[in-house]
This record gives structure tokens, C-alpha cells and sequence, in this order.
């Protein structure tokens, strides 16, 4: 008996990691010291400058309000003097890793992402301070790319002219949705018309990808306001979209409280705002790339997945992989491949750290022989929708567990396992969280004794 839509969401709509690392954070459990760290950023830069360069994220946590479905690290505040301070701190963190590295030479950037918070909370003054002060040490790669998350109701012209006089092309706005109760109860109260001022502001401007997130399972959403979401992003025609699942975890985020569960859209329904959503994009032009993301077929997003480039990361699909990735800012996440590391969530300490003259590591994880290959087969999944582990380099003695574990995903038509290939078809790509879940092994071996992870579907 073939399973229908609901059954496999009964089944399958289950608490799960996002990936967008592997081992996930919960999982840290090899620490890293500082001099691990800074010795594991100099060994990939050796490694991979000349040829990728590398990619340097700022966080900026600071918001006017609180949207109560985030799940970032923010700090409410009308205060207008604090941006210059924070942007002086992480300048100063930023000499802090060239003191430690000890570079011979300017450290080649190809990416640099400033996400938040909300990144134009700055000035214009403090963004250009900001991003000339990091410039000022690097070499910028001829094929750099620099993009900015943006919150259409408090970006400004001025603004958007110094970000692009500095070499930013990227641009993404949180919309989130249109509909006026669902802006209510999420208190994100924008309209159509301020996102549409901003976005042909940045295109006048100069800016030629620009991205929208939006987001399904909010509260009070339903059919008939998603269409009316997507209709409007539409008439906007954004270059990329990223169409994300609401991740309610109160547990966490005591802000998302403002509802409750019983205001929210689940199972059948809540995936047929997705669908509906999807359906609607791809009738307008753009095309599905790995979870939750659409773009037009000219954006660099679309060119890198039919070109076997997309990658993921902590700032969520990007177009290469480019290795390391330097966090700046207070909850900043780093990437050397081998070794995570996260900075000081909270921004007294963070602040305090880094004009002692540290590198402000709160946590970190080294990751070890299998750690790597199975991160490999996740990111492979997530970006490909298929894995292999036919070569030695690929392969663990875990992974011949993997036909067992997906089993009923094959019967479901969910995968296709044939040796030592895992290919996800076309329906199994609204579990895919799932399926990334065979390949962890650290979930398998130690579940988690209480609620952490968001629902998969």
C-alpha cells in the first residue's frame, strides 16, 4: 500500500537538526583552545588561499524590536550610540586574529556577509567605518562577493550607496509575510510598499542579486495569505528567495510565547503552504535549490547548484565553499572544516574579551576522522541530493548501517539505495532533514533526553 502525503508526514514530522553543520552544536563535545583555533584558521588559510581565499561573517545583534518567531541572537535596543561602540569592538577583534595569525601578507577575502540582527541598524557612517576598517587588511579576490541582510523598515538610501561604493552586490530583506495579522502577531508590521521602495532603491543603486526570506507556519498564515505573500513578492521579482520553516522553539526563545501552538499551522497544513508556495514560485520562473531555497535561473545560487558548486554553511547556502570562515561580532559561528568555534553570545562579555586583547571563544568543536566524512555526506545531501561512499575517503564502517536505517524511507519512495549510493528523489526532498538524520551518528548514538530540535516538516 503506497503511503499518502499525510501518512508521511505522521510518520516523518519529527524533531530534527537543520545541518547547516555537522556535528551540530549540541554535539560539540571536543573542545577547542584558542591556539587550536588560530593554528587550525592558519593551516586552511595556507591551504586554501590562493586558491578560494577566504570568507569573514559580522554579526550585528542589535534590533529595534523583537520579531517574536526569530530564533537569532539579538538584543532589543532604541539606544542609537551603541553601534559605534560595537563596530570599534569588532574592529578591534578583527586585529586581535591578524595579531595572532601572524600574516606575512593581507589575507585574501572572497566573502564577507554582515547578518544579524538587523546589520542596517548601523549608520551609514558606522557601516562605512565598519567595512573599510576590515578592507583595510585584506586582498579582495577578483571575483569577491559581499552581501548584507537588511530589514526594509529601518534601510536607508545613504545606507545602501555606501555598502555598494564598498563592493556589497547582495542584498537580502526579510519579509517574512504580507498579511496583516500574521504581521501582528509575529510584531513585524511592514508593508509591501516600504519593501518595494527598497528594492528598486538598491537596484538604482547598483545591487544585482537581491534575495527575500520568507516563511511558512507562522502563526494565523493559511492558504489564501500565502498566496497573497507570494503574489506580491512576484510583482517585486526578487533574484533569490529563501522559503523557510518556521522553527518553534519556545523552549529557547521565550518571545515566541506571544502565541501559541495552537495558533500555528501543523502537519498537512502547514506543508501545504509550503507546496502551494513552491508550486506559485515555480510557475513564476524560479527554481528549487536544496531546502527552502528558490532563485531565478540567472542568479549565481541557480548557476552553482546545476553546476555541482552550492554549499552550506552557517550562513545557509552560499555558492562555493570557501574555507576559512572567520566570525566577528558576539555569537558569530567560525568554520575551518576541521574545527568550529563560536564567539561569546553575551555582548558584555564579548565586549570585555576583546579589548583584553582575546580571540572571544565560548565554545568550540574539533572534529574528528568520522566527524569530517560523515559532514561530507550531510553537506552532500543537502546541496546534491545524493552520496556516495564508494572510494576508501568517503567510507566508515557506520555507513553500511545506512540501508538498515532508511529502509522505510526506500519502501516510502523517499530514497534510492543501490551499494553504497544514496540518492533522495523527488518526494523524499520534503524530509530531507530525516534522511540527513541516518548519516548522524552522534544523534545515534545519544538522543536527546529533551526538546531541542524544531520539527523536520
Amino acid at each position: 500500500m503506497i503511503a499518502t502525503q499525510t501518512d508521511l508526514l505522521r510518520k516523518y514530522d519529527v524533531p530534527g537538526p537543520r545541518y547547516t553543520s555537522y556535528p551540530v552544536i549540541v554535539y560539540w563535545d571536543e573542545p577547542v583552545t584558542t591556539t587550536d583555533w588560530i593554528q587550525s584558521v592558519a593551516a586552511s588559510l595556507s591551504a586554501n588561499s590562493e586558491e578560494t581565499g577566504a570568507a569573514i561573517y559580522i554579526h550585528i545583534p542589535f534590533c529595534r524590536s523583537l520579531c517574536t518567531y526569530c530564533g537569532c541572537n539579538s538584543r532589543i535596543t532604541c539606544n542609537p550610540f551603541v553601534g559605534a561602540t560595537y563596530v570599534e569592538t569588532v574592529l578591534k577583534e578583527w586585529e586581535n586574529y591578524r595579531r595572532a595569525l601572524q600574516l606575512s601578507r593581507p589575507l585574501r577575502l572572497t566573502e564577507l556577509h554582515l547578518g544579524g540582527g538587523t546589520p542596517t541598524f548601523l549608520s551609514a557612517d558606522e557601516l562605512d567605518r565598519l567595512i573599510e576598517g576590515i578592507l583595510a587588511h585584506v586582498e579582495q579576490t577578483s571575483d569577491a562577493e559581499y552581501s548584507i541582510e537588511s530589514d526594509p523598515r529601518v534601510t536607508q538610501k545613504d545606507q545602501l550607496e555606501v555598502l555598494h561604493r564598498l563592493g556589497f552586490r547582495r542584498l537580502s530583506l526579510g519579509i517574512q509575510d504580507f498579511d496583516p495579522r500574521v504581521q501582528q502577531a509575529v510584531n513585524r508590521i511592514q508593508s509591501e510598499e516600504q519593501v518595494r521602495l527598497v528594492t528598486e532603491s538598491a537596484r538604482a543603486i547598483g545591487f544585482d542579486s537581491i534575495n527575500y526570506d520568507l516563511i511558512y507556519g507562522l502563526p494565523f498564515q493559511t492558504r489564501r495569505s500565502v498566496e497573497q505573500t507570494i503574489t506580491a513578492v512576484q510583482r517585486l521579482r526578487p533574484d533569490r528567495i529563501a522559503f523557510y520553516s518556521y522553527a518553534h522553539v519556545p523552549w529557547v526563545k521565550p518571545g515566541q510565547r506571544h502565541f501559541t501552538e495552537a495558533d500555528l499551522p501543523v502537519g498537512d497544513e502547514k506543508r501545504a503552504l509550503y507546496e502551494l508556495g513552491r508550486r506559485l514560485l515555480e510557475e513564476a520562473g524560479y527554481l528549487e535549490i536544496g531546502m527552502d531555497h528558490f532563485a531565478l535561473e540567472n542568479d549565481s545560487l541557480c548557476r552553482a547548484a546545476l553546476g555541482g558548486t552550492l554549499h552550506r554553511n552557517f550562513m545557509g547556502y552560499t555558492s562555493r565553499s570557501v574555507s576559512p570562515l572567520i566570525g566577528l561580532g558576539a555569537s558569530s559561528i567560525s568554520d575551518s572544516w576541521d574545527a568550529f568555534v563560536q564567539n561569546e553570545k553575551q555582548l558584555e562579555t564579548y565586549e570585555q574579551r576583546v579589548h583584553r586583547g582575546e580571540i572571544p571563544v565560548f565554545r568550540g568543536h574539533r572534529l574528528n576522522h568520522e566527524d569530517v566524512i560523515l559532514r561530507r555526506h550531510i553537506l552532500n545531501l543537502m546541496t546534491r541530493f545524493e552520496t556516495h561512499w564508494n572510494t576508501p575517503d568517503l567510507y566508515l564502517p557506520y555507513l553500511e548501517s545506512i540501508d538498515a536505517k532508511l529502509a522505510e524511507a526506500k519502501r516510502d519512495g523517499l530514497v534510492r539505495i543501490e551499494g553504497r549510493r544514496c540518492e533522495i528523489t523527488t518526494s523524499g526532498k520534503a524530509f530531507l532533514r530525516n534522511i540527513c538524520m541516518a548519516f548522524d551518528a552522534r544523534l545515534a548514538r545519544k538522543a536527546p533526553e529533551t526538546q531541542i530540535f524544531s520539527r523536520t516538516v
